[in-house]
């Protein structure tokens, strides 16, 4: 490493104006603020046996292969980007490179070089998911659940955890969505069996039953995302009233695509100047979730 460093990790880290600066991802200070500070900060030599892992840590699973390959340049390079921590209880615990911390613990390595931050648990779920999404670690369930958590656990509204993670609002609540998949949908999803495309696919066809009849066939034919779509696309005509299939084609039109985009059925009786728009719902969960997504 090009910088010098601390003696112990009691060393609180202090800003460096001369040392390398070392950047966790691009645009992690307009993401969160202070964030430019644990950049310029030099970090610190702690002992593998003091850190301890994050319950915060929207990642989950990690790819062997993938992991067996940093075991490996860790052991040939040592740790070469700091890993960011919090101080706790019994030493601390890591906010953002886990993996890193993972890798120099499989690896043999004594110390890992980390920037400490007294961090409240907030900002260290946003610098985790920000990291993790800057890096393309996280899966889309895994980057849904971190989302629910800022809005369910911090008070964040779907605008503000977009704003916060460099996102956009429609991101966030397509992402927000796939939580209300059923349950078999989203082990598939999470085992990899398909894709977040498919499970978009799937979330238009609006009833839980429907989507997993439909699921169970795209797993079972191995079917593309395309020929998912055209097998969703029967199940929202058949859940649309028949006196609405005679209506203006620009009608039907956005009929079709506001259901793709709010998983569920929806309905426009009238005219283009006119009328009434309808959105289905099947549960007290569905309701809210629509509110959600409708009243952010």
């Amino acid at each position: 490493m090009s910088e010098s460093q601390p003696p112990s990790a009691s060393h609180r880290p202090t800003p460096s104006g001369t040392g390398q600066r070392r950047a966790l991802g691009r645009g992690l200070g307009a993401l969160i603020p202070g964030a430019d500070q644990a950049v310029a900060e030099r970090p610190s030599e702690i002992p593998v046996s003091r850190l301890r892992p994050s319950a915060l840590q929207p990642r989950q699973a990690m790819d062997p292969q993938e992991f067996a390959g940093l075991v490996e340049s860790v052991r040939r390079h040592g740790v070469l980007q700091p890993i960011v921590v919090r101080p706790v209880a019994d030493g601390f615990e890591v906010v953002a490179g886990e993996r890193r911390w993972r890798a120099a613990e499989a690896a043999g390595q004594a110390t890992v070089p980390a920037i400490i931050r007294p961090l409240s648990d907030r900002e260290a779920l946003e610098l985790a998911l920000v990291e993790n999404l800057q890096r393309e670690d996280l899966g889309p369930l895994e980057r849904a659940r971190a989302y629910r958590k800022l809005v369910d656990d911090f008070g964040m509204t779907q605008g503000q955890v977009a704003e916060r993670v460099g996102k956009s609002q429609p991101s966030v609540a397509n992402s927000l969505r796939l939580l209300h998949l059923p349950s078999q949908v989203q082990a598939s999803l999470d085992a990899g069996r398909i894709t977040e495309g498919h499970a978009r696919a799937l979330m238009a066809a609006g009833s839980q039953v429907a989507i997993l009849k439909i699921w169970a066939r795209v797993e079972r034919r191995g079917l593309s995302v395309r020929e998912t779509e055209a097998l969703v696309r029967p199940s929202i005509s058949r859940e649309i009233p028949r006196r609405s299939r005679a209506k203006d084609p620009h009608l039907r039109s956005a009929e079709q695509s506001l259901s793709r985009r709010y998983g569920t059925k929806v309905s426009m009786v009238g005219t283009r100047r006119k009328g009434t728009l309808a959105f289905a719902y099947y549960s007290e969960e569905d309701l809210q979730r629509l509110l959600d997504l409708l009243l952010d």
